[in-house]
């Protein structure tokens, strides 16, 4: 692209976007721009429209009215190619990448060069040249399915840089990126920004790397924009106000005066393979009391998520035992679970935790189909299983205009709240959670927070696995990092230390006592 850019023009701008739904306005004449040399925020709830403006600008989705203009010129933009021929990349939240091939294939399918004779060894000097430019360090050769969420995710920007990218949106850039992978994607950021790179990156809950890294900030709420922000003169209280129109309790209180009862869950040298036939989980043991919140924290990919599947019934164990109250349920099925009090949430919301082609009725009976009280002779009672599902909408604040809608009508906090509500009304011993804030905005993610709480009050024995170091310091009561599928220890939440567990993570510290 030969268009001529200095710090501080004008290179994208959206004027009166609007763009309406069925029972939905997701954008309502919404104003933004962003100029050159400048990391430009987009902050707002679950559900505030950012997805869709971001979609908008990248061609994948045509608005019904409003203007964009690339460069001072009005553009319309007929699918994505358009919006990369004029210099705008986009980096989504799901990467887009295909896992089998190499990175060097990944980063050139699609390229305006693909179609003719590729010149593969100027391609990957071309792309070394980048690596090395913005601190990449990435095997070209290497397929995708080898590599970690943070290289996967420079992969996805060295494309949208390859192609010519002068623009850069990224998608929620940091939500499975482990620290060090976060904080070397800033630094990069901020070298791109140097090269008069014009940087959206919109993320919806980490609030501190909004305010270390961003120049300026957009706030949407319900489809239009709230506010337009130095952000050199905002705080996180701010913000997350502005987000949700009140104000948000960051760190919440431990609970501390609940008595811990007897175990529920009891977990004797437990060991499983992932879907590529490794050994992800080795040996691991523990124990989740009534009234106990017992947190697990490590990086994605240390066998967190076989542990889940495991304990769900969803994954086979390959040796060792798991017991409910005494019980032995190893073998049982996953409906033998949720029958015997075991409730899971999954990470994944929509790939297992929904069926988004279902309306929220039908979601809800996912949960309750198997009950004498919804079904009867294997007819449901879709009267009672509707009125429990308009209850549960209403009380746990669910987004929607009925439950009528599809799931994948939701935003992530609006799913995340109707599966939370699915599982917690049938009042679970046992609750499994897996990721259960990944992605959200700081209101959902406090509301998903004060409901595990209330489970531990209620005297459920809760299982908390998670990335977020700070939600694990906030809500456990006993700690175990979890590193290459094995646990680094276990240390009391109330005394546990930020750089000990996050050493721990990293399987950085030695293994700490046992408790």
């Amino acid at each position: 692209m030969s268009t001529e850019i200095k710090r501080g023009d004008t290179v994208l701008a959206a004027k009166g976007i609007t763009k309406r739904y069925p029972g939905l306005v997701a954008n309502d004449h919404i104003d933004f721009e962003i100029k050159a040399g400048e990391i430009h925020a987009i902050l707002g709830e679950n559900g505030a429209g950012k997805t869709t403006l971001m979609k908008i600008l990248f061609g994948l989705v045509q608005p019904d009215e409003g203007e964009i203009y690339v460069f001072g010129r009005k553009v319309n933009f007929k699918s994505p190619l358009d919006a990369i021929d004029l210099g705008i990349g986009m980096v989504h939240q799901n990467r887009k990448l295909i896992s089998a091939h190499s990175v060097i294939e990944n980063i050139l399918l699609g390229h305006p060069s693909a179609g003719g004779i590729l010149n593969l060894k100027r391609a990957a000097e071309e792309i070394t040249a980048l690596c090395e430019r913005y601190g990449y360090k990435v095997d070209l050769q290497a397929k995708v399915w080898h590599l970690s969420e943070g290289e996967k995710q420079m992969v996805e920007i060295l494309k949208a840089l390859y192609r010519g990218a002068k623009i850069l949106i990224l998608d929620e850039p940091t939500s499975a990126l482990a620290p060090p992978e976060t904080e070397k994607l800033l630094a990069s950021i901020q070298i791109m920004t140097g090269d008069e790179l014009a940087i959206v990156p919109f993320i919806t809950h980490k609030l501190p790397i909004v305010l270390t890294v961003s120049h300026r900030v957009t706030v949407l709420r319900r489809g239009k924009v709230i506010s337009r922000i130095n952000t050199a003169d905002a705080t996180e209280q701010s913000l997350a106000k502005e987000m949700v129109g009140r104000e948000v309790i960051f760190r919440l209180e431990r609970v501390e005066d609940v008595e811990k009862g007897k175990p529920i869950l009891q977990v004797e040298n437990l060991s499983a393979f992932n879907d590529k036939g490794f050994l992800d989980l080795k040996g691991v043991s523990f124990s989740v009391h009534e009234g106990e919140i017992f947190g697990i924290a490590g990086v994605s990919g240390n066998g967190q998520q076989v542990l889940a599947e495991a304990l769900a019934g969803l994954r086979k164990a390959a040796s060792g035992k798991i017991l409910v109250d005494g019980i032995d349920i190893t073998n049982s099925t996953s409906l033998q679970r949720w029958q015997n009090g075991v409730g899971y949430i999954p990470a994944e919301q929509r790939a297992v935790g929904s069926i988004g082609d279902f309306s929220l009725v039908e979601n809800m009976l996912m949960n309750y189909y198997f009950e004498d009280g919804f079904s009867k002779w294997g007819i449901v009672d879709t009267r009672k299983i509707r009125n429990l599902t308009e209850e549960l909408i209403a009380e746990y604040g669910v987004a929607t205009p009925n439950a009528d809608v599809r799931a994948k009508g939701l935003s992530g906090g609006n799913l995340q709240k109707l599966i939370l509500a699915r599982v917690l009304s049938r009042m679970p011993r046992l609750l499994i959670v897996n990721l259960p804030t990944q992605g959200l905005d700081v209101g959902a993610t406090e509301f998903v927070q004060n409901k595990l709480l209330e489970a531990k009050k209620a005297r459920a024995g809760v299982l908390l696995i998670s990335e977020d170091l700070d939600e694990i310091l906030s809500l456990s009561d006993r700690i175990a990092p979890i590193y290459e599928g094995g646990f680094m220890g276990m240390i009391p939440g109330k005394s546990a230390e930020r750089e000990t567990v996050g050493a721990m993570m990293a399987g950085l510290q030695q293994k700490a006592t046992v408790i």
